[in-house]
């Protein structure tokens, strides 16, 4: 088993290359949405986070108000800090039952957004960076995802630098190039992902 680290900043296009990969036979295990399972309504991860930052996090239906959430927590590191200790140890409990369900000779992508800031790298054969020039990236969130230009800002500054997620990448797959390009890209990434998986 190949056990591959996916990070990139915000807008890079993470996402895009962890879909390419799974398409050429990656096992992929996505922490955003581990994240998103361990606080679904109902949940010891839910009722953890209501104790810490209250009911005006919840939706009028029980569940997490992400985005209500992410306005308290990206604006003051402290709290971001209080929610990765209550998600983190979840995250990482959930993921490592998904990478023992693997078969032996799998590729398994781990696709971990804070990977950097974290300091996840030693947990990973290598590590795989997308990169995107920041111009690109606050385009993204402001003409794709409808953000305003001040929470994308916030959302980047929240993160690692540029020069910080490249510092630790063995693989930097740079997506300011358009899609059928990155395509060819992640090909040649899985390709010598497949041949390190067999010399593991």
């Amino acid at each position: 088993m190949l056990k591959v680290g996916l990070t990139g900043g915000i807008g890079a296009g993470k996402s895009e290359v962890s879909r390419l990969l799974v398409e050429h036979g990656a096992v992929l295990i996505d922490a955003d949405r581990i994240a998103r399972e361990v606080v679904a309504p109902g949940t010891p991860g839910l009722a953890a986070v209501v104790e810490a930052f209250g009911e005006e996090v919840l939706a009028e239906d029980g569940s997490l108000d992400r985005p209500k959430l992410g306005s308290i927590v990206f604006a003051d590191p402290e709290k971001l800090a209080v929610l990765n200790r209550i998600v983190h140890p979840l995250v990482g409990e959930r993921s490592s039952a998904l990478e023992e369900a693997a078969a032996e000779d799998a590729v398994v992508v781990h696709d971990v957004p804070l990977l950097t800031e974290n300091g996840l790298a030693p947990l990973y054969d290598l590590v795989v960076v997308v990169d995107a020039d920041p111009g690109t990236q606050l385009d993204r969130l402001v003409r794709l995802r409808g953000m305003t230009e001040q929470d994308a800002r916030a959302r980047m500054a929240a993160q690692a630098t540029r020069e910080q997620r490249r510092e630790i990448a063995d693989v930097v797959v740079d997506n300011d190039v358009p899609l059928e390009e990155l395509r060819r890209r992640v090909a040649e990434v899985w390709a010598g992902l497949v041949r390190r998986a067999r010399t593991e």
